[in-house]
């Protein structure tokens, strides 16, 4: 009969089984923590801006009851400056398209905050629904550090600071919020290279080079409407200085229908952090084969969430704004094409939720 000799003490081995009881620890801790989450409900603070140029909206779980709120055309059930539960909770940022809101990204984060997530919404400088006095490439310049700066405001904010978690963060990205999104995984663009896109594919891409000013209708109006165009984003954008941002809190990043004609494609080969697409086959908005396609096809270590055939450009909007008449500049870009079926969001939402739980939650 044999027995098994005892393996001898040694400091490294007892080292090794603390690090596995913590890692254990931990995961069990994250797992009661978005089991909880799952049956919370979603509580939502306004910080205004006084003190400090960028306005947050933040959504977080909470146990406390939800009510009827009325935001803009929209009715939620939310609970106001509701007691966050206990952390810590990792944190998403959205960056909201050109004249964005909070509002119309709401689906999105009740899906994050029931998966256990803060969501922060920062109100982008001079290209959001209460100010849309010059969206493009001026502003878009300031998106990705005003990114930063939202982080640095929820870590300092007495009430969501303490059960937030700030050292390892997402950004999801819509339209020029997908431009600051790929900003932020190291893509390097230049308002110059806005100018030469819009003056080689002016007819093709004319709503990327204009915005909801006007469209191209087949009328004799058009050719002045392109020589307008091209006039002004000459005068305007001249500037070939390339652009990046870095933040090393940010570890994980999503472009939907993002605006990308004017990035160096280069650098976005093998992006410095896990970057997600979200692409929509009839984007009439952003041509994909311009934008979000021409990423998807550069990019050797990106992950497709989602390449959505029959959706529009609006499908990053949930609940979808009232859009005004059929003959209006933001239904005819932004309306869902026929055939498009909103029930497959939440879907693609909980696919949003999965992709940053897997590289926000990893030791």
């Amino acid at each position: 009969m044999h027995t098994r000799k005892p393996k001898p003490f040694s400091l490294q081995r007892v080292n090794h089984l603390l690090h596995r009881v913590r890692a254990k620890r931990i995961a069990i801790g994250w797992l009661l923590a978005f089991s909880c989450a799952s049956q919370a409900g979603m509580g939502i603070v306004e910080r205004a801006s006084e003190t400090v140029r960028i306005p947050l909206t933040v959504f977080y779980p909470t146990a406390q009851a939800e009510q009827p709120v009325k935001k803009g055309p929209f009715d939620f059930s939310l609970a106001v400056n509701a007691q966050p539960d206990s952390g810590p909770h990792p944190l998403v940022l959205i960056s909201h398209g050109s004249g964005g809101s909070p509002w119309v990204h709401v689906d999105l984060a009740r899906t994050l905050v029931e998966n256990g997530f803060v969501v922060v919404m920062p109100e982008h400088h001079q290209d959001n629904y209460k100010d849309f006095s010059d969206p493009g490439p001026s502003t878009w310049k300031l998106r990705p550090a005003e990114v930063s700066q939202a982080i640095d405001l929820i870590a300092q904010d007495p009430l969501l600071g303490p059960v937030t978690s700030t050292e390892k963060v997402g950004v999801y990205g819509g339209s020029a919020g997908g431009h600051t999104a790929l900003s932020l995984a190291g893509g390097q663009w230049s308002p110059a290279r806005f100018r030469d896109h819009c003056e080689a594919h002016i007819a093709e891409d004319f709503s990327s080079c204009v915005g909801f000013i006007t469209r191209l209708n087949g009328g004799w109006l058009d050719g002045l409407k392109k020589l307008t165009a091209k006039v002004v984003i000459r005068w305007r954008f001249g500037d070939a200085t390339p652009y990046r941002h870095e933040d090393r809190r940010i570890r994980a990043v999503i472009a939907a229908v993002p605006f990308a004609a004017d990035f160096d494609l280069s650098t976005l080969v093998k992006p410095k952090i896990p970057l997600g697409l979200i692409l929509a086959g009839q984007d009439i908005n952003q041509i994909p084969r311009f934008h979000g396609q021409a990423v998807q096809h550069t990019c050797e270590t990106c992950t497709t969430i989602a390449d959505m055939p029959q959706a529009g450009h609006g499908m990053m909007l949930s609940p979808l704004p009232p859009l005004g008449s059929t003959d209006s500049i933001a239904y005819q870009l932004l309306s869902d094409p026929p055939g498009f079926d909103r029930s497959q969001l939440p879907a693609l939402h909980q696919k949003v939720a999965d992709f940053f739980k897997s590289h926000l939650l990893t030791p």
